[in-house]
Order: structure tokens, then sequence, then C-alpha cells
């Protein structure tokens, strides 16, 4: 059992998720109550991971943090080593690849609230912050608690991008796909084996406790 693959995986889908959370729901607000005619060219960019090949994604993302990008130049200035094959690089990789997945469920779960109790927040003199806090995410709570779930999975499940940007190296970026990846490789079935139950019993676990959690009642929380 590859632990060292595992932790890292843990450690950066718990990263990238959180870091998703509280960077994906202003846009998904955005989205979801904008009325400009021209979301629909910022949605495209968002959802375009879902259909992009990971190795076109992974190349794109592999070529904007080399050395010779603006990006890899300002953080080889600022760290003294590159963004590619590192930890870091593995991280902006994979909150780009993962967006769609925390953005969109979201964005229709802030859809589907009554815009009569956000008017009504307003006429009462709440700001839009205290609306949104106490009114549109207590009843979208269902859709950030998908969006964390989701782009904690995907991230855990995560091949082709990490492996394009972060590569191979142990304790560093190797993740628990691509050490399964190496198992087989190696024809050591059995090791792949053991790593992917667990994979598969930890991904059936959360979706259980992610289940159980909707059935529970929501409401609106009350202004005063």
């Amino acid at each position: 059992m590859d632990w060292q693959a595992i932790w890292l995986t843990v450690k950066l889908a718990t990263l990238v998720s959180m870091t998703l959370l509280v960077l994906g729901m202003p846009l998904a607000h955005w989205l979801a109550f904008t009325r400009w005619r021209g979301k629909f060219l910022i949605e495209a960019v968002v959802s375009l991971p879902l259909v992009l090949p990971p190795t076109v994604l992974g190349f794109y993302l592999l070529m904007a943090m080399g050395s010779r990008s603006p990006i890899g130049r300002w953080w080889m200035s600022l760290t003294g080593h590159g963004l590619a094959f590192t930890f870091e690089g593995l991280v902006i990789a994979s909150l780009v690849y993962n967006l769609p997945f925390a953005v969109q469920p979201m964005a229709a779960a802030f859809a589907q609230v009554d815009p009569a109790l956000r008017e009504a927040s307003a006429t009462l003199g709440a700001s839009p912050l205290r609306t949104f806090a106490r009114i549109t995410l207590p009843l979208s709570i269902e859709g950030a608690l998908a969006g964390l779930v989701l782009s904690f999975a995907h991230t855990v499940g995560e091949f082709g991008v990490v492996l394009m940007v972060g590569g191979n190296l142990p304790g560093i970026t190797r993740t628990v796909s691509v050490s399964i990846y190496d198992r087989v490789q190696a024809l050591d079935y059995s090791g792949a084996n053991q790593t992917a139950l667990l994979l598969l019993a930890f991904s059936f676990t959360i979706l259980v406790m992610v289940y159980g959690f909707r059935r529970r009642p929501w409401a609106a929380v009350p202004l005063t």
C-alpha cells in the first residue's frame, strides 16, 4: 500500500476542494443571478475542462507553467524554483480542472432559490451579503455540499492532468491514481488492487454520507 501517495492525494483533494468552495461560490452566485447577456462566455470557459481531454488541458497548463511563460518566470523570481512538476503546480492544475465540478452544482442550487425571498430580504433592509448568508446559502446548502464533494472526489481520481503537470515524483506529485498505474505497469496487480479497493471504499463512504446528509430538511435562517 502506497501510503505516501494516499496522504498526498488526500492533502491535494482537501486543499483543492476547500479553495474551490471559497473561490467558486462567488462565481456561481454571479452566474446564477447576473443579467449580463454575455455570461454564456464565462459559462463556456468554466465548463471547458468537462469536454477537453485531460491530456490536452494538462499540456496547455504545463506550457503556462513553464520556465519561459510569464507565470513560470514570475514564480521563479518569487520562489527560486519552477512551478511545473511541483505540488504547487499540481494544486493550480487541479483547481482549473475541477472548477466546473464545484461551480455548476452551486450555481444550479442558487438559481432555484425563490427570487421573492431575496427581494423581501432586500426590502427589509438586509445587505446583499447578509441576504446571501441568511437566505440564499441556507436554501442552497445541498448544492454547496455537492460542489465540495464532487471537486474532492474528482481530484482524488485525477490522472491525465496530474501526470502531465506533476509527473511522477514520489512524495511530491505521485497521487493514488498514478501509483495504481505504476503498479499495473510493473505487473503488481495485487498491490494495485489493494490501493484501488481502498479508494473505492473511501469514495463510496463519502457518497453515502452526502446522500444521507441531503435527507435532512433545511430552511432559511430568519433575518432577526
